[in-house]
Formats: structure tokens, C-alpha cells, sequence
């Protein structure tokens, strides 16, 4: 028996203890609006819950994994705060909580008691790095391409990729990535650990890898995620509710409002430091 539910930005398919959960926009190369940051920790937490599902799959459609936060769409997050110059500590406390609603979605598949496997496509940008990282097995095609790219746009990372990518690959590595912003290939993303295998046909391996995953004995399977992500919540938290702070206090910034007025512009940004 299998069911399929298709919502605003995602498609979940259910069948033989699997669950698919592809990425399917709305907005071009599956970017992260508002419809995303809603559906995505209610998809994983019913998942979570759902004894006939053994495994997760998450994809992109179109060819890409996803281009990231979108801006424009969720221009009304940051537009009330950066329009009082963040002077008004109302709007900050605010802001706060919409970052920490943002990090809470992608927690979602840390804390989903299924293992995840995130199979990526094309491009996987910024917010698409938060969300990889939070999954349990990552793999990729040839054509995939990865960017921290939070530091290009004026924005410093802060719904897990800094806090989750170190532990992944090295402090070393993440703090290059992340401070340079840096485009990089399947094939430096295995050599980093980053991706553990690179496919051509990257969704049916990820499928194979569901499957080889819902073959195990569930209890047990769960029990290896639940034990692995003991010791590294309290430190994730930690750093996810300091990077709040942080943006919640420097994010309105004229370098900021000049990253997102280039890209509006579609122009380079010249930032200034202030």
C-alpha cells in the first residue's frame, strides 16, 4: 500500500516502510519561503510518529536540491526590523523568534526518529547546506554544487550549518567554507565528508540506501540515531540559540541591506562594514 500527499513545497510518498519527501518549490530551484519553513517540520515530525515508516528520503526536484532562503518571499521577516534600524527591541525580540521558528523547522529532521538520507541534485545553497546537514546520510550526484553562502549575502549562517557542519567535516573545513562562501563540487564534498557517495543516478541510490536502512530493525536503527545525536544536541543548541543573538543584534546592517538591494539589482554588492 502506498499514499502520496503533495502540500505547497513538498511531496511526501509513503510506501514499503519508505517515506520520499521531495522538495517542489514553489519559488525556482526549490528556494526555502515561507510555505517551506511551515511544511517541513510538520512533514517530519508526522513522519516521526508514523510506525509504518522505516527510512526517509529527502530530494529536490527540477534537478536541483534547493537555492537556498528565499529572499524576496521572505523579505517581510527582515523588512519591519531593517526599516526601524533595529532600534526597536519589540521588533528584535520578534526577529528572534521568527530565526528560531526558521531553526526549529530544520531541527525537525534531527530530531524525526526515522533516519534521513538527503540525496543532492544541482545546486544546494545556504539554506539547503542547513538542511543536509541536519539528515543523517548524504549523498550526491556529479552535478551537485554546494556553497555556505550566508557570508556573500551579509548574513551570518544561523539555522544549523555552523553549528552541525564542523562535526561533519572539520573545523578547519567549515570554517573555510563558511567565511569565504566558496562554490564547491560532489567530489571535494566527498573528499571533505560533506557526501559519502557520489551517483549518477543519485535519487534511486538514495533509495537503495532507504531501503537498506528500513531493512534493519527499526527500534535498533532509531536507537543508533537517537544515541549518535545524544552527545551533540545540548552542544548544537547551544550554538543555535547564541547565533539568534548574534543576528538578532548585527543582522540589520547597511551591509546587509546592500547584499540584498545587489541581488535585487542583480549586481555585485560592495560592503563597507557597516
Amino acid at each position: 500500500m502506498s499514499e502520496t500527499t503533495s502540500l505547497r513545497s513538498l511531496r511526501v510518498h509513503i510506501a514499503d516502510g519508505i517515506a520520499e519527501v521531495e522538495l517542489t518549490g514553489p519559488s525556482k530551484g526549490n528556494a526555502m519561503g515561507p510555505d517551506f519553513w511551515k511544511e517541513l517540520p510538520q512533514v517530519f515530525d508526522a513522519l516521526s510518529e508514523d510506525v509504518s515508516v522505516r527510512a526517509v528520503l529527502l530530494y529536490g526536484s527540477g534537478g536541483n536540491f534547493s537555492y537556498g532562503l528565499d529572499l524576496p518571499a521572505m523579505a517581510p521577516v527582515f523588512a519591519p526590523m531593517l526599516a526601524a534600524g533595529g532600534m526597536d527591541a519589540r521588533l528584535r525580540e520578534g526577529f528572534r523568534r521568527q530565526i528560531r521558528t526558521l531553526q526549529e523547522s530544520v531541527t525537525s529532521l534531527s530530531r524525526c526518529s526515522k533516519p534521513v538520507i538527503a540525496a543532492v541534485d544541482g545546486w544546494c545553497i545556504g539554506g539547503g547546506i542547513d538542511v543536509i546537514t541536519a539528515a543523517d546520510i548524504r549523498i550526491a550526484s556529479p552535478s551537485a554544487t554546494f556553497s555556505v553562502r550566508e557570508v556573500r549575502v551579509g548574513i551570518v549562517a544561523d539555522l544549523g550549518s555552523l553549528q552541525r557542519l564542523p562535526g561533519i567535516i572539520g573545523e578547519g573545513p567549515a570554517r573555510h567554507l563558511a567565511l569565504t562562501g566558496e562554490d564547491f563540487g560532489a567530489d571535494r564534498a566527498c573528499s571533505l565528508g560533506l557526501i559519502t557517495e557520489v551517483a549518477d543516478d543519485v535519487v534511486g541510490r538514495g533509495r537503495e540506501l532507504a531501503a537498506a536502512v528500513a531493512a534493519n530493525p527499526p527500534l535498533v536503527a532509531q536507537g543508533v540515531k537517537h544515541v549518535m545525536n545524544h552527545a551533540l544536541d545540548a552542544s548544537v543548541q547551544s550554538g543555535l540559540d547564541y547565533v539568534q543573538l548574534w543576528n538578532t543584534a548585527f543582522l540589520p546592517s547597511r551591509d546587509f541591506h546592500e547584499a540584498a538591494t545587489a541581488f535585487a539589482e542583480r549586481r555585485p554588492a560592495v560592503f563597507t562594514g557597516n
